[in-house]
């Protein structure tokens, strides 16, 4: 006879009720992983998930759930709190941080702590469920997660129509794009993060003969030594476990169009020689395969890395550098480009308006001439996030310069040895953390400027060492 625990048993109060809604619960088929150490309850998870037409994995440990995630393309995980070799939170940080992932996560626990649940909301969670589980509760978070997921994909896509500025250096990266879009010349484009080197690809691409063939990003930061030759190359059917199906990889998806290649610099080493064969004799051969595919691709690839030295370090190929770096684009930085501000301001000034069901009519000449003495080290990215976040808030018709987020309207910018003081190092970091919130006044924001970490990784570091959030 079956023994279930009181959790379990209370779920099973709710399955009547499941059926009752899986008339009108229809959606797309999605990937859902739930990490759950409690086998029996996941296994009762999995098998309603699965009745209501998702894809389910079922990882009971922390480190089999990494795996899961390094291995597949996941559009939601359900986690719980406490694992035994590691937390949901943790799980969370680590597939932000390393794979550059934003799948949403929805956090389980029996252990209703309001605390516990903003920490896990300020981390990044899209949502909080306290078991037992309300099976209407958590239909309604799961389609809630993963219409966000698309929205958020749509929001950051990059868009076709774009300001492109006039600033003298800008206006002398779209001659060189103008010259060399028409050849075949493989593109690498140089740049610091946030200066919007994938649209500088789209443009190649579409002053390009191939402009009406595919254009397809990669994100090579997001991509495990295990993932990258079936996301690249493909795989057939049953070349390894997960593999239920033949899957054609970028390069074939690709066929007559452009591969941009972004964050190439973090490029898995083991992946670079493949990569290379395949450049250099226009071939792909899928996992499990024993025959070549020709494929028929321009490379467009763009790092924010110093890939010189990652030569010199052993961390790069020097032979595949140059395979990609036929002809070299340099974007140049918002700050030196500072000509441009407000035709960026009124561009995103005019998407978070739309977006957000604002009328804000503009900026003031005092919010204007505030950011024009900023350092603007995240670009154009910051900039947007800065615009929406003064959109968001405005109480007037125009955004003002006390409208500006609290690092920006610090007059002074921290010395060089002031940051040195507080820079975050291996050792004590307790005490590195508590004297820059210290020193900031509780301001995470601040506090993390002056531990030159951004604000996520300072959320995880106080998460990890205790530190109240």
């Amino acid at each position: 006879m079956p023994c279930f625990s009181p959790l379990q048993g209370f779920f099973f109060l709710y399955i009547p009720y499941f059926y009752i809604f899986a008339a009108e619960f229809v959606v797309m088929k999605h990937t859902i992983l739930i990490v759950e150490d409690d086998a029996a309850f996941g296994v009762m998870l999995q098998t309603w998930l699965k009745k209501n037409d998702y894809d389910v994995v079922l990882a009971t440990q922390y480190a089999q759930a990494k795996k899961e995630i390094s291995s597949r393309k996941l559009d939601l995980i359900l986690t719980d709190l406490r694992l035994p070799d590691g937390d949901g939170i943790l799980l969370m940080a680590w597939v932000r941080e390393q794979l550059k992932s934003h799948v949403p996560f929805i956090v389980m626990t029996g252990y209703a702590e309001v605390q516990t649940a903003v920490s896990a909301m300020k981390l990044g969670a899209f949502d909080y469920l306290k078991k037992p589980i309300n099976p209407s509760v958590l239909e309604e978070k799961i389609v809630a997660a993963l219409e966000s997921e698309q929205e958020a994909e749509e929001l950051f896509r990059p868009k076709k129509v774009m300001v492109k500025g006039s600033s003298d250096a800008i206006q002398r990266l779209y001659k060189h794009v103008e010259l060399v879009a028409p050849t075949k010349f493989s593109v690498l484009i140089l740049g610091e993060s946030g200066t919007g080197k994938e649209y500088i690809a789209e443009m190649i691409h579409e002053c390009s003969p191939r402009r009406d063939k595919p254009f397809i990003a990669v994100d090579c930061g997001s991509l495990s030594k295990e993932l990258a030759p079936s996301e690249l190359f493909g795989h057939l059917k049953g070349s390894f476990t997960s593999a239920i199906a033949d899957k054609k990889g970028v390069f074939e998806q690709a066929k007559g169009g452009t591969v941009f290649l972004d964050e190439v610099g973090n490029l898995p080493y083991e992946v670079q020689m493949q990569l290379l064969r395949s450049l250099q004799e226009q071939k792909v051969r899928p996992v499990g395969s024993a025959v070549d595919v020709p494929v028929d691709v321009r490379i467009v690839a763009a790092t924010n890395e110093n890939i010189e030295q990652a030569i010199e370090q052993g961390k790069f190929r020097q032979d595949l550098y140059h395979r990609i770096n036929e002809f070299t684009l340099q974007v140049p930085p918002l700050r030196d480009r500072m000509e441009d501000l407000e035709e960026f301001v009124g561009f995103f000034l005019s998407q978070a308006n739309e977006e957000l069901g604002k009328e804000i009519k503009g900026v003031s000449p005092k919010a204007i001439a505030a950011m024009k003495q900023m350092s603007w080290k995240g670009n154009l990215r910051e900039l947007r996030n800065v615009i929406r976040r003064c959109v968001l808030f405005a109480e007037g018709d125009y955004i003002e310069a006390e409208d500006l987020p609290v690092y920006l309207e610090a007059p002074e910018k921290p010395s060089a040895s002031s940051n040195e003081d507080f820079a975050l190092r291996p050792g004590n970091e307790r005490e590195q953390i508590e004297a820059a919130l210290m020193k900031a006044r509780g301001n995470k924001t601040v506090a993390a400027r002056l531990l030159q970490v951004d604000r996520k990784t300072l959320y995880n570091k106080m998460h990890q060492l205790g530190l109240e959030l």
